[in-house]
């Protein structure tokens, strides 16, 4: 295992691993050209390393060689996972008994759909490595989802190359390290060139890598816009997850998640599954978090986001059957441009009253040459429609319909309600406009009782059997629950 080092070309890289003895395996790559496996037999001494390379390009043999999908995309991880067993298992098949002792075998494979030659598509695709460790050692498994940048079908086809060589090179030289692991990814390539919004490990030598914090970091590291995991806390690619599906999207800090918080989506629910243009039975509920929120309000004194404290709210999240998304879209009009993306279906954002009160305000679109139209161009252009929740000020209920504005955004809003892009949400538990989510934090930590009335009851069971938050650190002060502001 060799100490990180972010200077060493994709050349060096290369024939490291055919220099290497012990490593031996296939490539198996499906378009986007066969740039990977040709950095190895361009560095010379590839006889040390390639079993076999090989493209099944061609539908009909893809299927005849991997099997056939129920559902036929060729670019997915399903495609991916059935390369992968086919390939590793044939090299265990094969060669296990003429070399296994001495060999660790491995099996990269590749399916991307590169820049056509009209540029009308998305360049994007999957790879993966299984390999072992040591020779007759068990597999593991990295599996990533990349977007491809590049406005040139060559220029992506070099991508693919740079990064299979150097998720090659750290599975066998920075598996130790799983934050090495991730920025050595990214080696000669910028993300200008590729994202990569997917990442997963599994297998023995990762048992202690978490999934769901390698979503933060590729958010955090600026690999990715946005990471997103399912309740079972497996990453998730969200394309796959979010394609041709009405999406309903909470944003929170969820530290904890709250009474408010549940009641917030449920009504939110309820009136966006009312709307004629939406079936109710094809929508995907996302909590968002987002990269700014932690670093701002939930960082420790050096400015560094407190991991324990996020897994915390994303253990609780995932219980509850949540569907996560980390994001580094402050603006709200980013994430619905993103979301677009994805899904041309209607999207329901459900937000607080404070939120609306920053939506409108024009200070926060300076950077933009067109100010708050231009923002608004980019989020009430799509299929969206905001469902607000109401907030409680000095005992007085805030809601759209007592929101105040500045003489010249009256009309834009009164604009926006009449062709119902802002409705209020109805039916909401007046009671829990009473409650703050830093007040419950603060009863949590200090061990007060009384705190699980103002929490969904299956939480206040997490908190206290896996002691989240701080629950258990006894503290003498009385704390007094505050007005929501959020």
């Amino acid at each position: 295992m060799e100490n990180f080092n972010k200077d060493i070309a994709t050349k060096q890289k290369a024939l490291a691993i055919n220099l290497d003895p012990q490593i031996y395996g296939s490539f198996a790559e499906i378009g986007a050209g066969q740039d990977i496996a040709a950095h190895f037999f361009k560095a010379g001494g590839a006889a040390g390393t390639v079993a076999k390379t090989m493209s099944a390009y061609d539908m009909t043999f893809s299927d005849a060689i991997y099997g056939t999908q129920q559902i036929k995309r060729y670019v997915s991880r399903q495609r991916l996972s059935a390369m992968l067993d086919h390939e590793y298992n044939l090299l265990i098949e094969r060669l296990a008994a003429q070399r296994g002792d001495r060999t660790t075998f491995f099996a990269l494979s590749g399916t991307f759909s590169a820049l056509n030659f009209h540029k009308t598509n998305e360049g994007h695709g999957w790879i993966g490595v299984r390999f072992q460790t040591e020779p007759n050692g068990p597999q593991h498994d990295v599996i990533l989802h990349v977007k491809l940048l590049d406005n040139d079908n060559v220029l992506q086809q070099q991508a693919v190359g740079i990064l299979g060589v150097n998720l090659l090179y750290a599975c066998f030289y920075y598996r130790k390290s799983a934050v090495d692991f991730l920025l050595s990814l990214m080696h000669n390539l910028n993300r200008d060139r590729i994202q990569i919004d997917m990442i997963h490990f599994e297998g023995e030598s990762f048992k202690d890598v978490d999934n769901r914090l390698m979503s933060l970091y590729l958010v955090k590291h600026g690999f990715s816009d946005a990471a997103l995991f399912g309740p079972n806390g497996k990453n998730q690619q969200p394309s796959e997850i979010l394609y041709k599906k009405h999406i309903v999207v909470v944003r929170g800090r969820f530290r904890p998640l709250i009474n408010v918080h549940v009641d917030m989506l449920l009504r939110g629910m309820e009136q966006f599954t009312e709307e004629p243009d939406v079936d109710k039975e094809n929508i995907v509920v996302l909590t968002e978090l987002t990269l700014q929120a932690l670093k701002e309000r939930d960082a420790d004194e050096s400015g560094q986001i407190d991991e324990k404290d996020f897994l915390d709210r994303v253990d609780i999240l995932c219980s509850l059957g949540q569907t996560v998304m980390i994001s580094n879209f402050h603006e709200y009009y980013k994430l619905v441009a993103y979301l677009s993306k994805i899904t041309k279906l209607k999207i329901g954002v459900v937000l607080g009253y404070p939120n609306l009160e920053y939506i409108f305000g024009e200070e926060h679109y300076t950077d933009l040459p067109g100010g708050i139209l231009e923002s608004f161009s980019t989020l009430f252009s799509r299929k969206v429609k905001l469902f607000i929740y109401p907030t409680l000020r000095d005992g007085v209920i805030w809601n759209g319909a007592k929101f105040s504005l500045p003489p010249k955004l009256i009309d834009l809003y009164e604009y926006l309600v009449a062709n119902d892009k802002i409705e209020d949400i109805r039916n909401y538990n007046e009671k829990n406009l009473q409650v703050e989510t830093d007040s419950v934090l603060r009863l949590i930590k200090e061990h007060k009782p009384g705190w699980e009335d103002f929490v969904p009851p299956a939480v206040a069971t997490i908190i206290k059997e896996r002691s989240l938050f701080g629950y258990g650190n006894i503290a003498a002060t009385d704390v007094k629950i505050e007005a929501q502001e959020s």
